[in-house]
């Protein structure tokens, strides 16, 4: 077995490995260490996210550092601040040992003052991003006429994040004489571009199969309802206490949207895309990285260059664009031989498109199912008797109340206690999933025909009609807008010229009363009234359709006769 001591590194970089438990080289790091520090060749690497790429191009650029020379012998390119920041700290631990030698993170969003301080103390190394690092060259702070090593990091994601006219710039201002190292996921004609126009003969080094997912990722699909989607990720969130991950979003509205909702339902989750501020992302990162925040939602390009170990999960909110796309996503986690989740949510038109990315990646994947809300109640249940079991005693601290609590308890018996106690932790699940439906698109035929005889209905007037322009339509988009109303039943609503009777399971009469009451029709308030409860739906049960959904339920005729009138006016629930 090859280890990093037969790589021909120095004893002083061998020494730091070890205190950070560095033996194995990984495959790329095998075969890029040796050839870097015996070939002055430049060279392209192809590995995916997560295979040590880092170790790879800097440990042998370290070794050859030349410790007479104070000027920027090493200039690395990363698409993020967040990698080049995480770049720069991992030379950092590899040059422990190695005191003459320093390494400068430099890249946007902060002041440039200070990072010129750090040039005028003369380091080795450099890593920055594309804008930055040209803007320094540019003002002739950062002086690359010395340049020995020139090492892209990920050059695809810069160049797919638009950075092609600084990377042109930064390459065309390098000196001739330099060796350069491009490191890539993808080899595309961008990257080929590059190493025609700037790089010497480039020799090939590839781990892996172009595009192939990481071993220890397992890869799971879901199918629901398009509406269920974010219900199918709460569950997922739900089912597994434990979970670390990033949620990837395809833009930033959504991807906000959906972190709104995860926080407004006690979720502990953060967005990151590109309308938010860099001293609003490095909060979030760090707050991440501490394991703060359980789900980080992101974009993919706000998602480049995030080095986060042990992430437990990778939730794909929607498809990725392309297989390099998913690649890059599920190489977020299972990271330094620990085992990842892959999991995607998909509507019923899209599971087509999971045989084609199974070909691309040349993994399979396993149809999940969406965890139901029997199944979540006892995952958590058990997960917090066990809690309680672990939890140690201070019995120095806790001992002078026992007597006062046992005053407090002493008319309640073993097993009231119990129920109460995890009751306290537990009624929060209870109350949510008690009237929960299965989210699995195999039931969605079930779903939408499954008797209504045994649910008992309140029947509402509310003050809004044809007159103001409404239709079925926009009440139950009105309905399912609310968060509290979640697969609530809706009996039969009937829409007159000034008022509208709408029949709602009992269960849920007040929440809804509060909702409509709590909005209004162009200033307009709406107010509703109870007629009646307890009473069996009067909408025909032999037309298709059922749950939240219209199904012919109101007079078609008066439909068409107010279409135009619903038309020419502006409603604000």
């Amino acid at each position: 077995m090859t280890t990093f001591r037969d790589l021909g590194l120095s004893p002083m970089i061998l020494q730091a490995l070890e205190e950070i438990g560095f033996e194995t080289p990984t495959p790329i790091q095998s075969k890029t260490i040796p050839h870097l520090i015996n070939s002055g060749n430049d060279i392209i690497a192809l590995a995916q996210t997560g295979t040590g790429k880092t170790a790879a191009f800097s440990l042998p650029v370290i070794h050859q550092l030349d410790e007479n020379d104070s000027k920027v012998q090493a200039l690395i390119l990363c698409p993020t601040r967040e990698l080049a920041i995480q770049v720069a700290k991992d030379i950092s631990v590899f040059l422990k040992y190695l005191k003459k030698f320093s390494v400068l993170p430099v890249y946007g969003g902060e002041s440039i003052t200070n990072q010129i301080r750090g040039i005028k103390k003369n380091p080795q190394i450099v890593v920055g991003t594309p804008g930055r690092v040209n803007d320094m060259i540019k003002r002739r702070i950062l002086k690359v006429d010395s340049i020995k090593w020139l090492i892209l990091d990920e050059a695809d994601e810069m160049l797919n994040m638009g950075f092609k006219e600084e990377l042109d710039e930064v390459l065309e201002t390098m000196p001739e004489e330099k060796q350069v190292l491009l490191f890539s996921a993808t080899m595309d004609k961008q990257i080929r571009r590059i190493a025609n126009n700037y790089m010497r003969k480039p020799e090939d080094i590839s781990v892996g199969e172009k595009n192939k997912g990481a071993d220890n990722v397992e890869h799971f699909y879901y199918i629901v309802h398009e509406k269920d989607r974010y219900q199918a990720l709460r569950r997922i969130a739900d089912a597994n206490m434990d979970i670390h991950g990033i949620v990837f979003c395809r833009t930033r509205r959504e991807t906000q949207l959906v972190a709104d909702k995860l926080i407004q339902d006690n979720y502990s989750a953060e967005a990151i895309h590109g309308e938010i501020s860099q001293s609003q992302r490095t909060n979030v990162m760090n707050k991440f990285r501490e394991k703060k925040i359980q789900l980080l939602v992101a974009t993919d390009v706000a998602a480049r260059g995030i080095d986060v170990d042990k992430l437990t999960h990778v939730i794909n909110y929607n498809l990725p664009e392309s297989s390099e796309a998913y690649v890059h996503r599920s190489g977020r986690t299972g990271r330094a031989h620990n085992k990842g989740v892959s999991l995607i949510i998909l509507n019923m038109r899209e599971k087509y498109k999971i045989k084609h990315l199974e070909n691309k990646i040349g993994k399979s994947f396993e149809q999940g199912k969406i965890p139901t809300g029997d199944d979540i109640c006892e995952n958590q249940l058990f997960a917090l008797v066990e809690k309680i079991l672990k939890i140690e005693v201070n019995e120095a601290q806790i001992g002078k109340y026992l007597d006062l609590i046992n005053k407090k308890f002493e008319n309640m018996d073993r097993e009231e206690l119990i129920k109460k106690m995890v009751s306290m932790e537990f009624n929060r699940f209870l109350e949510y999933y008690k009237n929960s439906v299965d989210l699995n698109s195999h039931v969605g035929k079930e779903r939408e025909t499954r008797d209504k005889s045994s649910i008992l209905f309140a029947r509402l007037k509310i003050s809004i009609g044809l007159d103001l322009g409404v239709n079925v339509k926009e009440i139950f988009g009105f309905l399912n807008e609310q968060k509290e109303l979640k697969n609530v039943e809706i009996g039969k609503i009937d829409i007159k010229k000034n008022h509208t009777i709408l029949e709602v399971d009992q269960n849920f009469k007040d929440k809804v009363i509060e909702c409509f009451s709590n909005a209004d029709i162009n200033g307009t308030p709406i107010k509703v009234d109870c007629l009646e409860t307890g009473v069996t739906s009067t909408r025909n049960p032999s037309k298709k359709g059922g749950g939240r959904r219209p199904s012919g339920s109101y007079n078609s005729s008066n439909n068409r006769r107010h279409s135009n009138q619903r038309r020419s006016r502006k409603k604000r629930y």
